[in-house]
Parts: C-alpha cells; sequence; structure tokens
C-alpha cells in the first residue's frame, strides 16, 4: 500500500519532518517527507496497512512543539512504491 498523507497545522519550523522521519524509519516504510511552500508537511510512505495504521497515530500526535490541525489522506497506485526507497527527507540541508 501506497499512501499520500497532507498534515496541517503548526508543522514546520517544530522538528516534525525530522520526528516523521525517525517513526517511519523505526516502522520500516520507504518513502520520504518534506516541507510544502504553503506550509503543510508532505508525507508519501509505502508499507502494508498495520504500518499505515501506525504512522497515521504518529503524524496525529506530532512531534513536541507541533500542532496537527487536519491530515489528508488518500492511496496511491501500487507502482508508486517502486520508486521509494528507505525512508528520507526531501529538501533537508
Amino acid at each position: 500500500m501506497v499512501h499520500h498523507y497532507l498534515v496541517e497545522g503548526r508543522v514546520q519550523g517544530v522538528g516534525f519532518r525530522w520526528f516523521v522521519h525517525r517513526e517511519a524509519a523505526a516502522l520500516k516504510l520507504h518513502g520520504w517527507v518534506r516541507n510544502t511552500e504553503d506550509g503543510r508537511v508532505e508525507v508519501v510512505a509505502s508499507g502494508d496497512e498495520a504500518q499505515h495504521k501506525q504512522l497515521r497515530e504518529v503524524l496525529e500526535t506530532g512531534s513536541r512543539g507541533s500542532r496537527v490541525d487536519r491530515i489528508h489522506q488518500h492511496e496511491l497506485q501500487e507502482s508508486e512504491a517502486e520508486k521509494l526507497g528507505p525512508f528520507t527527507i526531501e529538501g533537508a540541508w
């Protein structure tokens, strides 16, 4: 299963991407996390149903100092998984 998540709230400048990276890597998910230009955080992850359930809980909890107001989630084509490697942070310096 490949899912796309778009997280709204106070999720930039609070360590949210690093938090998601650590938790997603621990769950053995493939994919990436990045900031969007409009202040949200975008996540694409490939894993099984249980892994996605745990990731959703992680996203809802957020990092210390973050505030998650809303999460948009939808499933992508399974072929998208072929493009995904070990979980990374995109756009990090």
